[in-house]
């Protein structure tokens, strides 16, 4: 399973929210850049860099960040936030996303991002399924889109999506484990997705359930900028799978 530690950015900042609450903002870095490469040195290959200045405007904000993040370090570079046009979509992949999560525009334009699927891949597009109370939340996770999370993913699947980066957003920066039964019914239900676990992972032993019940990867935020997981935790985790 691969470790994708999170960077989220607000006025070029690393910070993060609780809930995806903004009035809950936590600076714990002006740099996004130095935090991308303390990443790297510890061997770890991905980085999850959310653009929620960009989620709120409905464009790409932190183009600059993503730019730098991708130019300065050799990390594999997740994108989201914001992405509304393929102007953005196109921005993204020219500042060096390797890959480009779509999340409310899954949700409020589905034709055009079969058609992004269509001209860019499956392999450089996650669909992005926030969930709160289990229906699918869109606009900085404002707004409850009444959808179903499984019957959301299952259909955009069956449209070609194979990557699925699935959030709980009453997990999210609460430090109390992820939502593992939502991943136990996704994968019973999907197994052949590669489904990318998000929210509430504190623990390394998050990461172990994680890992076993068959998710490709798992996104590590707010534990380690609290000091939950050390970077050390997550090199040796490394190490072990190789």
């Amino acid at each position: 399973m691969i470790l994708i530690p999170a960077i989220d950015i607000i006025n070029g900042q690393c910070v993060r929210l609780t809930k995806g609450n903004y009035d809950t903002k936590k600076v714990y870095n002006e740099s996004p850049v130095e935090v991308a490469k303390a990443f790297e040195g510890a061997g770890l290959t991905h980085v999850h860099v959310v653009d929620l200045d960009g989620a709120r405007a409905k464009h790409i904000v932190n183009a600059k960040v993503l730019e730098e993040i991708a130019s300065k370090t050799s990390l594999q570079v997740d994108f989201g936030g914001g992405i509304k046009s393929e102007g953005d979509l196109q921005t993204a992949f020219d500042c060096g996303a390797s890959q480009v999560t779509l999340g409310s525009i899954a949700v409020s334009a589905p034709e055009l991002v079969l058609e992004w699927l269509e001209k860019f891949g499956s392999e450089r597009l996650i669909l992005g399924a926030d969930a709160k109370k289990r229906r699918i939340a869109t606009h900085g996770w404002e707004q409850d889109s009444g959808l179903d999370v499984i019957d959301f993913v299952k259909d955009y699947t069956q449209k070609g999506f194979e990557y699925v980066l699935c959030t709980d957003v009453a997990k999210d920066g609460m430090l109390q484990g992820p939502s593992l039964e939502l991943y136990y019914e996704l994968l019973e239900e999907l197994p052949e997705i590669a489904l990318i676990a998000s929210g509430g992972v504190t623990t390394m032993d998050d990461i172990y359930q994680c890992a076993e019940l068959g998710c490709a990867a798992a996104v590590i935020g707010k534990a380690i900028y609290e000091g939950k997981i050390s970077l050390k935790e997550l090199e040796t985790y490394q190490l072990e799978q190789n």
